[in-house]
């Protein structure tokens, strides 16, 4: 559609319904796909199903999304693997024999380290914090849906302050394409200007510090500490126990185990984007080297069992072929997602509300209005990545006509993209957060939006400032 209207809004807008009304995340995803194509198609039902089921294929013809979906295969695969080497045990034995995780305060605070320490890409944040503080939680008996909020808060708020990883090459990538000299050192000015993804990260770090539990929160910490992990009528996103296979007991838990691998995975990831990018990593495929990162983990973690001794090649193949399964609903939900965001550009949905936008603003109100229209369009597509595409490219461009620094445009962007994206029922982070947590999905978004909301309203607060400063 060439004029995108307010009918662009119906799919995206069907899918976040439905997803909270019937807590069915799949079948609200699937009928926010067909309902774009039924639009597309003249409103014809049928060719629409038939042109949903075209296009959601046609999301694995992308080298991007299909390093995505096999990214999330290849996790799944390497968590198993960790857990079964014994290496999360060892860790958390190492924690506990130098009394460093000795409540449940302290293993919130485990979660918000690993959340901030592993900043390459958001997803491998919360499946790695996930996997280790998870045992953590229920054994001191702090709720899966505290988990679930902790990681989502640590995970693209951190990531998106980071210049050189794969969110901070995109968003580069973006700032050059429209003619911005010195694209580097507007993103790094624009760091300290971002006050929704500082504000998400603090605001996690003083929940964990003096248990700050609003609204729903509370209730799940109480039903936690009753004993119960989740409530009766809850769906946990995935079964942790296929994610975490029986012990191996050919050797002891060792840290080591787990620690190395992450660490591999961590410095791989810039060597990706240097080769990737030809020698400028601002240039690196996010990607692929996010997958180079995760296979070499991976391997590493396979040499390291096989010198111990303490699996078979055949072994090590049925526990990763298990945790990739483990991982399948993941990657179905992400391929719906892909698709449902494909639709949506189809539509103009980002483009429709980016048009909402008034003329003729001062800086005090155009960069609110600019932070809330990011965070509605990432809200209405589930994608942050989405929302920087759409309004870099109009809210650069307009700081530089009215002679303005560019960096707090950047900011409110980037801000409101991450807060749109925190709150949304069908951002894949949002719900790879919940998988992590083994939480209920639309529970942890009951849980989060509290928290999201008062770091949005701070965001939006400080910007209108910002905007009388400049």
């Amino acid at each position: 559609m060439t004029d995108p209207t307010w009918v662009s809004i119906i799919p995206p807008l069907l899918a976040i319904v439905l997803a909270i009304w019937t807590r069915q995340v799949y079948l609200s995803l699937a009928a926010g796909v067909w309902a774009g194509w039924v639009i597309v198609e003249g409103w014809n039902p049928l060719s629409g199903l038939g042109r949903s089921v075209e296009e959601t294929v046609a999301v694995l013809a992308s080298p991007g999304n299909a390093n995505v979906i096999l990214f999330t295969l290849v996790i799944g695969a390497l968590i198993a693997t960790i857990e079964m080497s014994g290496g999360v045990r060892g860790f958390v034995r190492y924690l506990e024999n130098r009394e460093w995780v000795t409540n449940g305060r302290r293993s919130q605070l485990l979660a918000w380290i690993i959340g901030f320490v592993i900043f390459i890409e958001s997803n491998i944040t919360v499946l790695v914090s996930g996997s280790v503080a998870r045992p953590l939680f229920d054994r001191f008996r702090v709720s899966r849906e505290k988990l679930a909020y902790i990681i989502d808060s640590t995970s693209a708020a951190v990531c998106i302050l980071i210049p050189l990883n794969a969110w901070g090459a995109y968003n580069l990538g973006l700032l050059e394409n429209q003619g911005v000299e010195n694209a580097l050192g507007v993103f790094v000015a624009s760091i300290p200007l971002n006050f929704y993804a500082l504000g998400a990260i603090l605001l996690a770090l003083a929940t964990v510090i003096w248990g700050i539990d609003l609204g729903p929160m509370r209730k799940a910490e109480e039903r936690t500490r009753e004993g119960k992990m989740h409530w009766p009528d809850s769906q946990p996103m995935i079964d942790e126990d296929i994610l975490s296979p029986p012990p191996n007991d050919r050797i002891p838990p060792r840290a080591v185990n787990m620690i190395l691998p992450i660490v591999v995975m961590v410095l791989m990831m810039p060597v990706g984007l240097f080769i990737t990018g030809e020698g400028d990593p601002r240039a690196g495929s996010g990607a692929t080297s996010v997958l180079w990162a995760v296979l070499v983990a991976l391997g590493t973690s396979w040499i390291l069992l096989l010198l111990q001794r303490a699996e078979s090649v055949d072994g090590l193949t049925r526990t990763a072929l298990k945790g990739a399964g483990g991982l399948m609903p993941l990657a179905l939900i992400l391929l719906l997602a892909l698709a449902l965001g494909d639709v949506a550009g189809e539509l103009g949905t980002g483009a429709w509300v980016a048009s909402l936008i008034p003329e003729g603003l001062t800086p005090a109100i155009l960069l609110p209005v600019a932070f809330a229209a990011s965070a509605g369009i990432a809200f209405s597509t589930g994608t942050s990545w989405g929302t920087f595409a759409i309004m870099i490219p109009i809210a650069v461009p307009a700081a530089m006509v009215l002679g303005l620094p560019v960096a707090p445009f950047m900011a409110a962007v980037l801000s409101g993209g991450i807060f749109g994206d925190h709150s949304s029922p069908i951002s894949d982070t949002t719900i790879i957060s919940s998988m992590a947590a083994a939480t209920d999905h639309i529970d942890h978004v009951r849980t989060q939006l509290p928290y999201a909301l008062t770091a949005g309203g701070v965001a939006a607060v400080a910007f209108a400032i910002t905007g009388l400063l400049i």
